[in-house]
């Protein structure tokens, strides 16, 4: 640990103790570990939302809808404009923020199936593991999407393991892949909630299992259609996915899975106050499909994909309510971001496109969600600083969400991280507001496999053939061009003028750059199954 990084912790803790100090109370609770909180390490709730692009808020520029908790955040925290997903989609990226590598390193990380055995390895470093060792109590809450179960893949009716638990949570309560795919059931810990013994759940990807209807055999059951693929098992008026049988009194009501959320992170929460703890709280939206629970719809004007963006912000305030209320927001970070970049249609009919209006999801960024280009991985980033660090201040520092591992293990005071995290960099004064450059470089990842790299303010996008749409209707550029791409990103940020053909060194250095970051680790191609 250098002397200068120490510095920063140094800081960080003093403040997190003289803020607890400040609000001591007569009667000092203690843990049963005997820490007070006002000498604990700061609490750390990471709300990591699906699917929300750079221009989905208010914060960072939308008018045409307001989400005025998450833009609280930002008024009281730092807000940062250059910060990156590893990914444009979901796996990868859930993948990179728990391990600190990139995905592409690992065979097998893209769109995970339902039925997906877990990808992460029990034996690596992950960041809810370096958080326990340094006395946190770990959760995580809400979509998983990193498969579950050993090789033989997830035993629905028994213990599901290994998960979450073995990775290094203490409790964690899940959507085991997304809502759109089956099981339509919450996992807490090793087990399906409410599950009936005498109800067994049978789950397969490949072929029809039972007779429960499906969107393709039975549309006139349907309360949403389909747009594209997502037409297999019909759960609550919806058709998913994937085909499912069994379980019903474990199914979910897509209309409260927001407040199911919410409630197992105030519980969590409550219950750990007295010692540090870290909550993930994986929100399902905005993920498809869209279903606002009743307080929400109809309210944005936008149809279902503006109502879950409202729905979202209540999360947040919801979560921050409990903070104060338990006296614990003055001694807890906040952050706040998106798994990569928005998408209008992912394969159902809920009108957000025609209800689209002027807002602009990308907030102008070329591109979208499973995109090479700047939509696809470019995202929200906000982080509340309990003692004001950086209060109100935006940060045009280069970051990427891989180095909350080594960050945070700067943080909570763990000095050896294993070697086994090859790409987290310990970027802990970039977050606090005191680094306005960050990250030299980073690696983006789009599906089907080609990668980007970026450079100061530049980017170079691998040659790839293969569609220039994605395939499912979506009208979002995959980014693929069979020869390379380079962008000057300050001047040209939306991606328009390729100028490959004018600096070929540059091409040649950057494509020379990310194959030396690939000599360690392979590119898979990550097909997308919707149907």
């Amino acid at each position: 640990m250098t002397f200068k990084n120490h510095s920063f912790f140094v800081y960080i803790l003093l403040a997190f103790m003289a803020v607890s100090c400040k609000n001591k109370t007569a009667e000092t609770e203690i843990s049963s570990d005997n820490t007070t909180q006002e000498s604990q390490k700061p609490n750390i709730v990471f709300i990591y939302t699906d699917d929300l692009g750079y221009g989905d808020i208010s914060a960072y520029g939308a008018t045409e809808i307001s989400t005025p908790a998450i833009d609280a955040l930002a008024d009281e925290g730092i807000l940062f404009q250059n910060a990156y997903a590893t990914a444009a989609t979901c796996t990868p990226s859930r993948y990179s923020l728990l391990t600190g590598d990139y995905a592409w390193r690992k065979k097998g990380t893209g769109v995970a199936t339902g039925d997906e055995s877990l990808l992460i390895d029990t034996n690596r470093t992950t960041l809810p593991g370096v958080l326990q060792s340094a006395g946190y109590k770990t959760g995580i809450v809400g979509k998983w999407h990193l498969g579950l179960g050993d090789g033989n893949g997830p035993d629905w009716n028994g213990k599901i393991s290994p998960g979450p638990l073995e990775i290094g949570f203490d409790y964690s309560y899940l959507i085991p892949a997304t809502g759109d795919r089956v099981p339509c059931v919450f996992v807490e810990n090793h087990h399906i909630v409410n599950l009936d013994p005498n109800d067994p759940i049978t789950v397969n990807y490949k072929e029809k299992v039972g007779d429960w209807p499906t969107g393709k055999e039975n549309p006139e059951l349907l309360t949403m259609k389909p747009s594209q693929g997502h037409n297999h098992t019909i759960v609550n008026g919806v058709s998913r996915i994937g085909y499912m049988t069994g379980g019903k009194a474990a199914l979910w009501d897509d209309e409260t899975i927001p407040m199911e959320l919410v409630d197992k992170s105030k519980k969590f929460i409550t219950t750990n106050k007295n010692q540090p703890f870290f909550l993930l709280l994986s929100t399902h939206d905005i993920h498809v499909p869209r279903i606002a629970n009743t307080m929400f719809q109809g309210k944005s004007g936008m149809g279902p994909r503006g109502d879950v963006i409202l729905q979202l912000d209540w999360t947040v305030n919801e979560i921050i309510k409990t903070l104060k209320e338990q006296n614990l927001y003055d001694t807890t970070v906040i952050v706040f971001s998106s798994d990569n970049g928005p998408v209008v249609d992912d394969g159902y009919q809920d009108q957000a496109k025609e209800l689209l209006g002027n807002h602009n999801p990308t907030g102008g960024l070329r591109g979208g969600k499973y995109s090479a280009y700047e939509g696809g991985s470019k995202i929200p980033l906000i982080i509340r600083w309990p003692d004001g660090k950086g209060k109100g201040t935006v940060s045009k520092a280069l970051v990427s969400q891989v180095d909350f591992l080594r960050s945070f293990a700067q943080l909570t005071g763990v000095e050896n991280v294993e070697d086994d995290v090859i790409d987290s960099q310990n970027r802990l004064d970039v977050f606090l507001g005191d680094n306005a450059t960050g990250r030299t470089s980073l690696v983006q990842e789009s599906f089907m496999g080609p990668l980007s790299y970026l450079e100061g303010e530049w980017k170079y996008i691998e040659p790839k053939d293969g569609p220039k749409l994605v395939p499912w209707g979506t009208e979002i550029e995959t980014g693929f061009q069979k020869e390379p791409q380079l962008y000057h990103l300050k001047n040209d940020p939306n991606e328009t003028e390729n100028l490959a053909s004018k600096f070929p060194e540059r091409v040649s250095d950057y494509r020379e750059k990310l194959a030396n970051l690939k000599k360690d680790g392979f590119t898979n191609q990550h097909e997308v199954n919707l149907n």
